[in-house]
């Protein structure tokens, strides 16, 4: 939550003993959320190890996201193989390595692309993840630390996730929250439920030259709609929110976007129902996971970070929201509607 991606990690670095036929540790990953290391095995396959605390993900959440990657792998989408166990405190995901390079590997979750061409093959495979992932009917999973979920109200996406999470209503307590979190509710009765990604960025892709080679990091993944998802994909790269939290302009990736939505309606047109949505929705795209989030660091970090959970709260949830509010938000809603005609 600070001013590099890098920080130090809330977890004790990955070891040897933890991994069958383990033999060596060939990179470690420095994002500060799990503990993800690529691992040599003794009989010479390189494989990626996951490690998080039960706390964070237990049998049944990794169940779900499995169910549903290996669902739109068998629809012919290029995700890795992975296997799971618990052992102890902690739950492990041991993933095959994707085909393709990690270019965003330093970069923030919200940064734009590299490259009108990486927006635009970023775009045209979120399309195909959505066709992929139709006929998948599991349920919406429930409130967890670090997940997001479909929000078309503010206010009522707080008042239930705060019922499932006592550090989070103990955290909004005292806050102005309703009046700060006030926005009107989106109407998606004609929107069809669909799983989705939920946090579609050029750091969990891989490259093969501009074109998406792998797609992976499902732990956001959640029954939402299509529209939702295409929402937080836009949130992610369009607005740079980093530089506006750093009290600058939150410059827009205008050409970014378009070449984004002109590939991502190449392979999936939007219906007219999901052209109105998208502008209404994006403004609400961050909202549960930023409470998640506030979750993860009050209840789940071996020692509790208000610091963190407070910037969460402040830049994130509340600033995002009030930023679509402002001059340079709404001018932002008419350039994403204008786009989508």
């Amino acid at each position: 939550m600070g001013a590099s991606p890098m920080a130090e990690s809330d977890w004790p670095p990955l070891t040897l003993d933890e991994i069958d036929d383990a033999v060596e540790i060939e990179w470690r990953s420095p994002r500060p959320l799990s503990t993800t290391a690529r691992v040599r095995l003794a009989m010479g396959e390189s494989v990626v190890v996951k490690r998080m605390a039960v706390a964070l993900r237990d049998a049944a959440a990794l169940g779900e996201e499995h169910a549903f990657t290996d669902h739109l792998r068998a629809r012919g989408m290029p995700i890795p193989a992975v296997r799971s166990w618990l052992r102890g405190e902690f739950g492990y995901e041991r993933y095959e390595l994707g085909v393709g390079e990690d270019r965003y590997r330093g970069v923030f979750s919200w940064t734009p692309y590299l490259s009108v061409a990486h927006a635009a093959s970023a775009g045209r495979m979120l399309a195909r993840s959505h066709g992929a992932a139709e006929g998948f009917d599991a349920p919406e999973r429930p409130p967890r630390p670090l997940t997001a979920a479909l929000c078309v109200d503010p206010i009522a996406t707080v008042e239930r996730y705060a019922a499932a999470r006592p550090a989070v209503a103990a955290f909004l307590t005292g806050r102005r929250w309703r009046d700060e979190l006030s926005w009107p509710t989106v109407d998606i009765a004609e929107l069809a439920p669909l799983w989705t990604h939920n946090d579609w960025h050029g750091t969990n892709l891989l490259w093969c030259g501009d074109e998406v080679g792998t797609v992976f990091d499902f732990g956001l993944a959640n029954r939402t709609t299509a529209v939702f998802d295409l929402a937080v994909a836009i949130e992610r790269f369009a607005v740079d929110w980093i530089a506006l939290r750093d009290g600058g302009p939150a410059g827009v990736r205008a050409d970014q976007l378009a070449a984004f939505l002109r590939a991502y309606r190449e392979i999936r047109p939007l219906s007219p129902a999901e052209r109105r949505a998208l502008p209404q929705l994006f403004p609400l795209a961050h909202i549960a996971y930023e409470l998640s989030e506030i979750d993860y660091f009050l209840a789940v970090v071996p020692r509790p970070n208000r610091e963190n959970a407070e910037i969460a709260y402040r830049d994130y949830l509340v600033g995002h929201l009030h930023w679509a509010g402002s001059a340079a938000g709404r001018d932002f809603l008419a350039l994403l509607g204008h786009l989508i005609k």
